[in-house]
């Protein structure tokens, strides 16, 4: 794989890093641009060029090749000039694909919600079924990072990079499929268009689908060939996965549907119902995902990673029996709470505070549906906490689970993730 003309860098996160990485590798001489729409594109050996300078200089064909970084939406009109001149546009995982596909097992698993989590349960149970696996993409390493490091790849996908892969996964895998991620793909039926472009092709490839995405009739078309499916799980195998799940650290009902989907995958690549068992006995929580701390007698759970509210409903779920203060809200993605504030009272939910911009959404129809429900509307996620605080007696167990994302107040939802538990400590914590 060689490349004649210089390359453009589209975005300068952790993925533009590792292109980056692989272009030094494999060519030291190839002349490499950056831009991004906003921030620093503080790429090392690269020169910078201003967003608002593209159009011209991909019609002056300065470049032959962009490198989208994920965050980048392929509905950018800048990549219709690009088209237009026939300059291609990649990614990260397409040149994984291109340099080191071939003679590799892959698994491909995406999905709105227990994504991470399933492909982390499936790299353990692989792992410890004696079979040489790497765990890339959200988790674990960027694509081209991880290279030809194993025999198994297991790749953890968002709609992002699932909307233009180019090459066949061995196995495919969906979780489930809800409305996100509206602003990057332009309506709902786009995004799930591309989310099930994963599986809705030609193309010899297993498939498995967790029980939400099972009774979808979107998933079921897209699947095509239902001969495709891997076998299910036989009544032995369920319960000795779920005897397992209530002994380990993954908890509420969504986790035990990811660990069975995450072990019907990888019984079909292979893995040992002993391994299996043992993979769900190593699991730990990813961090921000219903990351549980206590300070003061307060459980303060932080779920930054909730960007929906299907998976704020799962975190609720989680903790039943409890007396809840739920922050919720976030970024605009035209998400629908009527659902979620229905639910917030047979949840344990007591105190509810709404954070901007969707939580006046969330806010109102919780004021209207269950009033008995303390409503607090905060400005940020600090005021909302020191609300709470002066409300402690009404609840035992503190949840961020905001059901949008972060960034209209946070850089990501680590940022918020990690300020959510040092307030907490602050403010709870005994003197």
């Amino acid at each position: 794989m060689r490349f004649e003309e210089p390359v453009l860098l589209y975005g300068a996160g952790k993925e533009a890093l590792s292109t980056r990485a692989f272009f030094k590798a494999r060519q030291p001489d190839l002349k490499v641009f950056v831009t991004v729409d906003s921030g620093n594109a503080d790429i090392p050996d690269t020169e910078q060029i201003a967003a608002a300078d593209l159009p011209a200089a991909i019609r002056a064909h300065r470049f032959g090749l962009i490198v989208k970084s994920p965050g980048v939406s392929r509905y950018k009109p800048i990549f219709e000039i690009a088209a237009a001149a026939g300059i291609p546009v990649s990614s990260n995982l397409n040149l994984w694909g291109a340099a080191w596909r071939h003679g590799r097992t892959v698994i491909a698993i995406t999905g709105t919600k227990g994504k991470s989590t399933t492909a982390t349960l499936t790299h353990l149970m692989l792992a410890r079924s004696g079979i040489d696996a790497g765990l890339a993409g959200n988790v674990g390493l960027a694509p081209l990072d991880i290279a030809d490091k194993h025999a198994v790849i297991v790749f953890e996908l968002s709609s992002y990079q699932t909307a233009d892969m180019n090459f066949l996964p061995d196995i495919a895998a969906i979780t489930n499929l809800y409305p996100e991620h509206v602003d990057w793909h332009g309506s709902v039926e786009r995004y799930y268009t591309d989310k099930l472009h994963l599986v809705d092709r030609e193309g010899s490839f297993a498939v498995a689908l967790g029980a939400a995405a099972r009774s979808n009739a979107l998933v079921a078309r897209a699947v095509r060939d239902h001969r495709r499916l891997l076998r299910d799980l036989t009544e032995q195998e369920g319960l000795a996965i779920e005897h397992a799940s209530a002994r380990s650290r993954l908890r509420g009902a969504h986790n035990l549907d990811n660990a069975r989907l995450a072990a019907q995958i990888a019984l079909g690549a292979g893995g040992t119902m002993d391994g299996v068992l043992q993979g769900i006995a190593a699991f730990r929580p990813l961090p921000h995902r219903l990351e549980e701390h206590v300070f003061g007698g307060v459980t303060v759970v932080n779920d930054s990673i909730s960007t929906t509210p299907e998976a704020t409903k799962a975190a609720l779920a989680a903790y039943p029996g409890r007396r809840i203060a739920l922050i919720a809200g976030g970024h605009e993605r035209e998400q629908d709470y009527g659902e979620l504030a229905g639910l917030l009272a047979q949840r344990g939910v007591t105190t509810l505070a709404t954070l901007p911009v969707t939580g006046p959404r969330l806010a109102q129809a919780t004021r209207a549906g269950t009033p008995d429900i303390a409503v607090i509307e905060a400005s940020d996620l600090d005021s909302a906490l020191s609300a709470l605080a002066a409300k402690r007696e009404r609840f035992d167990t503190l949840i961020l689970s905001p059901g949008a994302p972060s960034y209209n107040q946070f850089k990501n939802f680590e940022e918020r993730g990690t300020r959510f538990v040092e307030r907490c400590r602050d403010l709870f914590s005994p003197r």
